[in-house]
């Protein structure tokens, strides 16, 4: 049974040092490299086991399968080097770390679906046009469930992983995974026109299957293209806004700025306090603030928590800087204003 918050802070005290912040980073670079590995032996496997059908059959459908199978695998390498990449130290330059290599490996991905796309739909096109001629069905049909039930459940591992760790890119190879799968299915659907005496069947089916890739990559591309212009969920916006607003002390809030850096959340805000406060109740309250954050945002890791007094009185204490400083401010709240 799990002790109440204060009890456990009592009997295991604990901090938000840059050790620990490091910790955690490694942790979720590790769930993410195990990932990658589990996932790309099964990707291989299925492979394999489909080149032995595909040179048992020489159906040309599977053999494209195979290919694609074996590409979703060698996505793996682009993430596990950006997972690697982003353990490594903040220095001088990157005084941020190196989190951001995930969202460059997320742009390699996309790029993987749509080439899966192009690849797909060019087989599709092909087969229209000249038409191929597929034996042992029954192998082929076995061959694309192998191939879907594969990809699948390497992509639903992938992507759950992923959102567990808050990783765009692992999510998004995730879905590759799952477009691949499609694929899978189409050769399947293919074999089974085929056996009915509709040889067209594959190739429409295919152009089926493509639309539906094409469906994937723009989410695909939607969530590394978000992640690259720090936008978050606006929902974790509010719950950081709300979690603020809930610390003894803070009377509103300035700005609230969230950004991704890789898999770890970072956290710049602003709150209002007390003008009559000392600069040490001042940088209390700041301190209860971002430690409140720290334990009830999720993937959180870094908090940067500044302290405003209310202006009262006709008091601009941003006189100096506030054309600097756009954005919107949460007012306060009038019934926490201090006496």
């Amino acid at each position: 049974m799990r002790l109440p918050g204060w009890l456990e802070h009592l009997v295991a005290p604990h901090g938000h040092d840059a050790a620990v912040a490091v910790d955690a980073q490694l942790e979720t670079s590790r769930k993410g490299i195990r990932a990658l590995a589990v996932s790309f032996a099964a990707l291989a496997v299925t492979a394999v086991l489909q080149a032995v059908v595909v040179w048992r059959s020489s159906s040309v459908a599977l053999l494209g399968d195979t290919l694609h199978n074996l590409a979703d695998a060698v996505t793996a390498v682009p993430l596990a080097v950006a997972f690697t990449l982003g353990r490594r130290a903040a220095t001088r330059r990157y005084t941020y770390g190196y989190g951001r290599a995930e969202d460059l490996a997320g742009i390699v991905i996309v790029a993987f679906i749509a080439a899966s796309a192009a690849l797909a739909g060019y087989q599709a096109v092909r087969r229209l046009l000249d038409p191929v001629e597929v034996r042992a069905l029954g192998l082929v049909a076995a061959a694309a469930v192998i191939g879907f039930a594969g990809n699948e459940l390497v992509a639903r591992y992938r992507i759950r992983v992923g959102r567990e760790i808050g990783s765009a890119a692992l999510v998004a190879d995730g879905l590759h995974a799952r477009t691949d799968g499609l694929t899978s299915l189409s050769v399947l659907l293919g074999a089974a026109g085929v056996a009915l005496g509709f040889p067209l069947a594959d190739p429409l089916v295919g152009l089926l299957i493509t639309a539906a890739i094409l469906v994937v990559l723009r989410d695909a591309a939607r969530e590394v293209y978000r992640r690259l212009m720090d936008a978050v969920d606006p929902e974790l916006v509010d719950r950081v806004e709300a979690e603020l607003l809930a610390t003894q002390g803070v009377l509103g809030l300035g700005q609230v700025r969230l950004r991704w850096i890789g898999h770890s959340l970072r956290a710049e805000c602003e709150v209002v306090v007390d003008p009559t406060l000392s600069v040490v109740e001042g940088h209390h309250v700041a301190e209860q603030a971002e430690h409140r954050l720290l334990h009830r945002v999720p993937r959180l890791t870094a908090a940067i928590v500044h302290a405003d007094p209310l202006e009262r009185g006709g008091v601009d204490h941003h006189r100096l800087s506030g054309h600097h400083r756009p954005g919107r401010a949460v007012p306060f709240d009038e019934t926490k204003e201090p006496s």
